[in-house]
């Protein structure tokens, strides 16, 4: 049985690996396919780090601070959804669980940091997660595509 705490790790690493997919899903056979709300959660995911990037670049360490959390704690795709992505999963979930605690982590650790001014900080933090989502993305991207499509 899946802990509310491991179903928010499970997304995060998924939106890590999603990050600029739009999946799909149908609802009914003469209905186009619908978005999967996980696809609007790797678009904020996405403004989220590219904004750190800018923050970093000035300095903005305030701003690295607030938007820290927004990654490691991102809004959970539904129920529905988080089922069929652990049931494509399989015996891999333990392996795609371990990037987003990386993901959940690093995040945390570069927003500490970026309170404290420590920007050399910041920057190892942001490589661990920018580390975590590649990971996450060479392992499991191309096989999610092919599932659940782009």
């Amino acid at each position: 049985m899946q802990t509310p705490g491991s179903l928010r790790t499970l997304t995060l690493s998924l939106c890590a690996t999603l990050t600029g997919f739009g999946v799909a899903q149908a609802t009914r056979a003469d209905e186009p396919p619908k978005p999967m709300v996980l696809r609007s959660v790797m678009q904020q995911l996405d403004r989220d780090m590219q904004a750190v990037t800018a923050a970093i670049a000035r300095e903005d360490w305030p701003r690295v601070a607030a938007l820290a959390p927004k990654i490691g704690e991102h809004p959970a795709p539904p129920l529905g959804e988080k089922l069929r992505i652990l049931a494509w999963l399989g015996t891999d979930a333990g392996k795609f669980r371990s990037y987003d605690t990386g993901v959940r982590e690093a995040s945390a650790a570069m927003g500490d940091a970026a309170t404290r001014g420590d920007g050399h900080t910041v920057i190892a933090g942001f490589a661990k997660v920018q580390q975590a989502c590649l990971g996450c993305h060479q392992t499991f991207r191309a096989r999610f595509v092919g599932k659940f499509g782009e």
